[in-house]
């Protein structure tokens, strides 16, 4: 697990760094200072119980927050895709873990740096609360596949609402963050292949073919 400043990256990642830059826009505008770091899989961006006074956009890459209970298992709450912004406390200090789940690029705002853009983290903060409800409704729902099929499609109008979607975490990671096991996980996903609802072309890629009935199954 590793991180790099932007200095820090040569060649190939720098380049790949400033394509993502000009493709994903600045949240807080172009004058706002800013931090870019490149994390490597798996390496942590924060932890719990660290002071807290930044906020972080995912450049390219996903992040995963999350939190561990006291009997050691891990509860996914967040998933953050390129253009996203997370990071937002009411306290000092972090109460989750956030991660790199591949390589990711992210870039870094002091919030004692944002007093003019109030008007900005306004609809962040409320766009994350509805997230938070809209996930805790997803936990309450009966079956696995309500669950999955709500997930897929949340990611789907995040990612632009394409038909082919990136699936960049692990069905580990799906199961930690729907409250299922990577095994039901797993199932859920060949069923709805099988039934020619969603297509696998990879581990990390998944294709929606009928909207429709992934959208019945999720109401």
């Amino acid at each position: 697990m590793f991180a790099f400043t932007t200095q820090q990256m040569a060649g190939h990642r720098q380049s790949v760094v400033t394509t993502a830059a000009a493709l994903v826009p600045l949240p807080f505008g172009a004058t706002c200072p800013q931090h870019t770091t490149f994390y490597g899989p798996g390496c942590e961006i924060f932890a719990q119980g660290e002071a807290a006074g930044q906020l972080y956009q995912v450049e390219f890459g996903a992040v995963r927050v999350y939190r561990l209970l006291s009997d050691g298992r891990r509860q996914i709450s967040a998933f953050y895709m390129p253009g996203e912004v997370f990071g937002f406390e009411g306290d000092t200090v972090h109460h989750f873990f956030a991660e790199a789940i591949v390589g990711t690029s992210i870039r870094s705002f002091r919030a004692s740096q944002l007093n003019d853009a109030s008007h900005i983290l306004l609809p962040m903060t409320l766009r994350g609360l509805t997230r938070a409800q809209e996930h805790l409704l997803v936990l309450g729902r009966q079956t696995a596949a309500e669950r999955v099929a709500a997930f897929l499609l949340d990611l789907a109008h995040r990612q632009g609402g394409l038909e082919q979607i990136d699936l960049p975490m692990s069905r580990m990671d799906i199961g930690d963050y729907l409250g299922l096991t990577i095994e039901t996980v797993s199932r859920v996903f060949s069923r709805l292949k099988a039934k020619g609802i969603i297509a696998l072309p990879s581990l990390r890629t998944a294709e929606i073919l009928k909207w429709k009935t992934l959208e019945a199954m999720s109401d």
